[in-house]
């Protein structure tokens, strides 16, 4: 049995990738390496993916000093953080959850996935491993961290169930955002988009549309959407640390006219609730865009 599920492979053979994927896949495996262990441990944040208690999915950000996420041995990693009381997915990951992870690491330009099962510990998370590969470096925005203060997390977070005009003011600023799926047996996969300013288009206050850009040809976003089409995205603000958290529906559109440049088909996002966070601990330098974006 191969590492792709049904709604993976339909679309791998849309695009007419399946071969492509099929040869990228080999890279995935169960146990964690010890380059992939190597670079965990230099990483500040990373980005969950799992499913509320009514099945919607979110995406949240974890960040912390060098050493905050470890490997400590071939199937298992450490995160000494969950999110905090006010994220959508504290409760959940107070239980056993299926949990897909991305570690992004802006100034090298890097990033490696995980997807696995997670259960609490401490004050953290022990997350035992299923899926562990990295991506290419396409579409990441180079930028250095400028600070962190652990005692900057704010408690206060806005709700609402459409983005006002202060939200899709930052969401059309935005080079980067990430976005949370899972497969019909809930399988949750985090993942990274990246782009121009602009490429997150805000159609209205509850509907967003992207592009989908030529990445590895495994296309887990997309079958995982094909087959599940709930979903959740995080878009940072890299400069004070706030967050904006969406969770909705996707579904994939493949009529040409619909396409950005560069596209190989687009998805479109309804809003279902939004919860934004004024600020965060973490807080970056201005992007050097990707010289790769359409």
């Amino acid at each position: 049995m191969g590492p792709f599920h049904d709604g993976e492979v339909a679309v791998q053979r849309r695009m007419g990738q399946a071969e492509i994927a099929e040869r990228v896949g080999r890279m995935i495996r169960p146990d964690i390496p010890s380059v992939a262990a190597g670079f965990l441990a230099e990483q500040r944040m990373v980005v969950l993916a799992a499913a509320d208690a009514a099945g919607r999915l979110w995406a949240s950000e974890l960040v912390g000093r060098p050493g905050f996420v470890q490997a400590v041995d071939d199937r298992t990693i450490t995160v000494d953080a969950r999110p905090a009381a006010a994220d959508p997915l504290h409760e959940p990951l107070t239980h056993r959850s299926r949990i897909g992870m991305i570690a992004l690491q802006p100034h090298r330009r890097r990033r490696m996935r995980v997807n696995g099962r997670s259960a609490p510990e401490g004050t953290g998370l022990r997350i035992v491993t299923d899926q562990v590969y990295s991506n290419c470096p396409k579409y990441i925005s180079r930028r250095d961290i400028e600070s962190y203060v652990p005692d900057a997390w704010s408690a206060a977070v806005r709700r609402g169930v459409e983005l006002d005009a202060d939200q899709q003011a930052a969401i059309t600023a935005a080079d980067t955002f990430f976005v949370a799926t899972a497969d019909e047996d809930g399988n949750a996969d985090a993942s990274h988009r990246g782009g121009n300013p602009g490429f997150l288009q805000v159609v209205s206050p509850t509907r967003l549309r992207w592009p989908d850009y030529r990445g590895n040809s495994m296309f887990m976003t997309l079958g995982n959407i094909e087959v599940n089409p709930r979903c959740g995205i995080l878009i940072p603000d890299w400069a004070t640390g706030a967050t904006l958290q969406l969770t909705g529906t996707a579904e994939l559109v493949w009529e040409p006219e619909t396409f950005a440049a560069g596209a190989q088909c687009a998805l479109d996002f309804t809003v279902e609730e939004v919860v934004e966070r004024p600020g965060g601990a973490l807080r970056w330098g201005p992007a050097e865009l990707s010289p790769v974006n359409p």
